[in-house]
């Protein structure tokens, strides 16, 4: 980049409001991508005010000590030379927690400037900060603002500009006097190349022992010799390690600094402490999490969201409608007129209509319900209520192997599997992290809604039943749950689940721009998918579905365009390459109950996109204008299967498998394995495969009196599921503590 250009580091702790600053003065204009070589998300974009200067939005953490992949990437960034100021970015209401971080951050020696955000909430509380004395502690300049309410950004923005023009100053912060003294005399083993504003900070690393920190200094044998002595005998001296010593000095030293700057009001319980008493209760907790999560699909599917599918389902693509009492056609009507007056052929026309307009509208006419869900569920993530969710829901998940962390990527995946697996780069244990991944993509997205939209309609004549969606939701996470306990019992995945620390920040109406950003991010990346990988998909269905062998009696024998051959019967379908390739492989879903080519076809595709299930029902049942509403469909699409069994294993195959072409990409970055990634695919087609199994072979007992060969081997796997869920946990497999550590939230 230009050497005019300014570039300034956000760093701070998770739910410190430093998303909310960058979105703020960006406006989000900016390019997300990965850190070189890691999974962890970059974030820059240039400052809404001046194009001159580069913001980098760091991830949130809570030290510098490299444990974390985000903890090793803001770390290497800081001593990289790149940024010119840093923006330290803390919970005004958390002062001790937050400044842990800022220490670390300011003994790196870059210029600094601490940014005490949540203003308003400090005033609420009564509380008052001497912003002047704090910077005077720390070192470097202090500025109160509000990034929710848009408060001091600008002098913020100033002040940093003026920083960064500056030396780093002079570290204020001191501990005790003997750990000083260590520190001087691990400073002079130093060699000269260490700049002079970066010693205090290699020292301090070399007294914690951080191997990445004496690899880059690289001491002679005789002062790494010399250095190890003096901390070996500073141990001696206290009778604690050198990590935890360093870490008591550092909260020491901010007991010192808290006492100088900051006026507690009389303490008195705050109305998110309140809340929190009944919502992350351990009785009540759980029970509040499934009302609110039945609340918000019903409201998605069942009202307000139904309401708009239905509208551009029936007229936008299907018969017209009226605005402002002129009529107006169909979208398909208008690309037929359009095409049929430039004098396109039948098969142009077909291609547009059956397979486009068809394919990608039946994918833009579920935005609507899309919509509605994510205005809900960025509201929950946004005001704080999901960071309560995942500290409940870690209790349970500890239980079965998995920490709280890995509920955070399934709360994500309800709306795209995509960001779901990204999100498991917060879970440091690589095991734990793997898993789900693996698991994760088991919770329905927004493109499975129309999926069990058809399937009800399909099984009870209703899509819109208030306890549909929340089922299959909670059916995802018994899945979630079962893969945990069993896979944590083998030697891939055995070992102690993550411990679990969260900030729980204080509740808070969302910024109104920071939550139209979020779901406007949501709702793009459908539509964008839309255009993209499922108008792509469409053709070629269309393509397969319409061209084949005129096979059928009177037939010439001949390869072409179906509708077009004289003689072609009205399911011409039957004879086209895709009923042969689906025929070829129909007889693995056999056993399923679905055994057709036109539902091997959908399952086949939904791999592509999971909106292809739906598009690819109405093409192939010659319903292109239906949508996953229309009972026309449910009729049809119920035909294909001789029982409801089979009906509720098709939808559990295809809710339970692997996820989309786009969500595989990103499991194959994720893992950064081709072997892992192979691992993953193959349990989430094969646990699929063995659910929709157990489904259909129980009920063809239970309900038709059928018992057949298949029906014991549901039974087999079913002893088998048990059997590894109930086995004790092998020897070892937790390591050497076969306790887990409980989960651990700071209000």
């Amino acid at each position: 980049m230009a050497a005019s250009q300014l570039h300034i580091a956000l760093a701070g702790n998770p739910n410190c409001g430093k998303t909310t600053l960058f979105n703020q003065i960006t406006g989000q204009n900016g390019y997300v991508g990965n850190w070189p070589g890691v999974t962890v998300e970059k974030k820059e974009a240039k400052l809404s005010a001046d194009k001159s200067v580069i913001i980098t939005d760091l991830p949130g953490i809570y030290s510098l000590s490299p444990y974390s992949p985000e903890e090793r990437v803001s770390r290497d960034y800081l001593m990289s030379g790149e940024p010119d100021v840093v923006i330290q970015v803390v919970d005004a209401t958390n002062l001790e927690r937050n400044l842990y971080l800022a220490l670390q951050v300011i003994e790196t020696g870059v210029p600094v400037v601490v940014a005490l955000n949540m203003a308003d909430l400090v005033e609420k509380n009564g509380d008052k900060i001497d912003t002047e004395a704090l910077s005077k502690s720390l070192g470097c300049p202090v500025v109160m603002i509000s990034a929710l309410k848009n408060r001091g950004l600008d002098n913020l923005i100033a002040e940093a500009k003026q920083a960064a023009g500056s030396a780093s100053g002079k570290m204020s912060h001191k501990f005790d006097s003997a750990i000083e003294d260590v520190l001087d005399h691990i400073e002079g083993q130093l060699p000269g190349s260490v700049p002079a504003h970066k010693r205090r900070y290699y020292a301090v690393k070399l007294f914690e022992r951080d191997a990445d920190a004496t690899k880059l200094v690289n001491l002679t044998k005789d002062a790494a010799d010399r250095v190890e002595e003096l901390i070996a005998k500073c141990e001696q001296d206290c009778d604690d390690d050198a990590e935890s010593i360093i870490t008591g000095e550092r909260y020491a030293v901010i007991a010192h600094i808290i006492d100088g700057c900051l006026k507690k009001a009389p303490a008195r319980m705050s109305t998110s402490e309140k809340i929190d008493r009944i919502v992350t209760n351990r009785i009540l907790g759980l029970p509040i999490f499934l009302l609110i999560m039945y609340v918000v699909y019903y409201l998605a599917i069942s009202t307000f969201g139904t309401a708009g599918t239905d509208w551009v389902n029936d007229n936008l693509f299907g018969e017209g409608f009226e605005l402002f009492g002129q009529s107006f056609p169909s979208v398909p009507m208008v690309v037929e007129g359009w095409l049929t007056s430039l004098g396109a052929s039948d098969l142009v026309i077909s291609l547009a209509n059956d397979g486009i307009v068809a394919g990608v509208g039946a994918v833009l006419g579920f935005i609507p319900q899309m919509f509605v869900l994510f205005i809900l569920l960025s509201f929950l993530e946004d005001c704080g209520y999901m960071a309560r969710v995942a500290f409940v829901m870690d209790r349970v998940f500890r239980r079965f192997g998995l920490s709280g962390k890995s509920f955070i990527p399934m709360l994500v995946s309800t709306g795209c599997g995509v960001p779901g697996v990204l999100a498991t780069k917060t879970i440091e244990n690589e095991k734990d992290r793997r898993m789900t991944v693996m698991t994760t993509t088991f919770i329905p997205c927004g493109a499975k809604l129309p999926i069990i939209a058809l399937l009800m309609g399909a099984l009870v004549g209703d899509a819109e039943s208030t306890w549909i969606a929340p089922l299959f939701y909670f059916l995802g996470v018994v899945a979630v749950i079962v893969s945990g306990i069993m896979l944590k019992k083998t030697k891939l995945f055995a070992g102690r689940p993550t411990p679990f620390v969260m900030e729980l920040p204080s509740y808070h109406f969302p910024s109104l721009k920071s939550w139209w950003l979020h779901i406007w991010e949501r709702v793009s990346a459908y539509v964008k998918k839309a255009f993209t990988i499922i108008f792509a998909s469409t053709i070629v269905v269309w393509f397969l579905s319409n061209f084949g062998v005129a096979s059928w009696d009177g037939g010439t024998g001949a390869f072409g365009f179906l509708p077009a051959m004289e003689g072609v019967p009205e399911e011409f379908t039957d004879y086209s390459v895709l009923a042969m390739l689906g025929g070829a492989i129909a007889w693995i879903f056999a056993p399923l109950g679905f055994s057709t080519w036109q539902a091997t076809a959908m399952s086949i595709t939904g791999l592509v996109a999971k909106e292809n299930v739906i598009a690819t029902a109405a093409s192939l049942l010659h319903i292109a204008d239906a949508g996953e509403t229309d009972p026309a469909l449910w009729q049809a699409f119920a035909a294909m299967f001789p029982s409801a069994g089979a009906i509720a294993a098709f939808g559990a195959f295809n809710l339970l498998c692997a996820p989309c072409f786009a969500a595989m990409g990103t499991i194959r970055a994720q893992m950064n394995s081709g072997k892992w990634t192979a691992i993953a695919l193959g349990y989430e087609c094969a646990f699929a495969w063995v659910v929709g199994l157990i489904i259909n072979q129980l009920y063809n007992l239970i309900v038709l009196g059928e018992f057949g060969l298949w029906t014991v081997v549901a039974f087999a796997f079913i002893a088998l599921i048990l059997f590894q869920l109930f086995r004790p946990m092998p020897k070892g497999a937790m390591g050497e503590d076969d306790g887990v550590a409980p989960a651990a939230a700071a209000a």
